[in-house]
């Protein structure tokens, strides 16, 4: 029952700041965003300081309340705890799965990344609730991330393990069938949403996509 509901949650998940775009603010980004199909956030937040992640983040997860979409946090564990977040991300090289489940309980969201077979294994083992794999093509809006792997990654891991999986990577509305269809419950997106002049209609029509995508897989 978890998996199912978590595979629906995972449809079109939106990767943000705290930073604005335009003239709007990343609060009425994400506003935007839940109101017309986002299904999850993750919090990536790296150079602001701790109050404004706090303030802002406590924000972000009322929002996400509202919606009733899961409100996750990327990589700090800590600030998981203080915005009573629903879950974390984390990756390959941060606190590992099992110490998260650990401090966070056993109701909350771990997502770990993956990029190789070995990765993912590394990540089951370690407690993931859901696989962010990736990068699915290549992306700007992370520098750390590597080469594009594309879709085969998820294909192998689909065909191996029924755990829900996210792609992540360049994803947008040019490609997100492509994700789906190689075995992804959902995308993971930052620009694609973030950046674009209408928020809501990105994301309404990234939920579409997934939806007919899924219905074909």
């Amino acid at each position: 029952m978890f998996q199912n509901r978590l595979s629906q949650d995972l449809r079109v998940y939106l990767v943000m700041g705290l930073d604005g775009f335009g003239e709007r603010t990343a609060l009425e980004i994400a506003q935007e965003a839940l109101a017309d199909g986002v299904t999850m956030i993750q919090l990536r937040e790296k150079k602001a300081p701790l109050k404004q992640v706090l303030e802002q983040g406590a924000e972000l997860k009322a929002l996400c309340r509202q919606y009733k979409v899961p409100f996750i946090v990327n990589d700090r564990i800590d600030v998981a705890m203080l915005l009573d977040a629903d879950g974390v991300h984390v990756g390959q090289d941060d606190i590992p799965g099992t110490e998260a489940r650990r401090l966070l309980g056993p109701d909350k969201i771990i997502g770990i990344s993956a990029g190789t077979m070995e990765e993912a294994d590394w990540a089951i083992s370690n407690g993931a609730d859901y696989l962010g794999v990736g990068p699915i093509y290549s992306t700007s809006t992370k520098l750390d991330a590597g080469h594009a792997i594309g879709g085969n990654l998820i294909r192998d891991i689909a065909a191996r393990w029924s755990i829900p999986v996210v792609g992540i990577g360049g994803i947008d509305e040019t490609n997100a069938i492509e994700v789906i269809r190689a075995g992804a419950n959902g995308i993971a997106v930052v620009s694609a949403i973030y950046n674009h002049p209408e928020p809501g209609y990105a994301a309404r029509s990234l939920l579409r996509i997934v939806r007919e995508s899924s219905d074909k897989v």
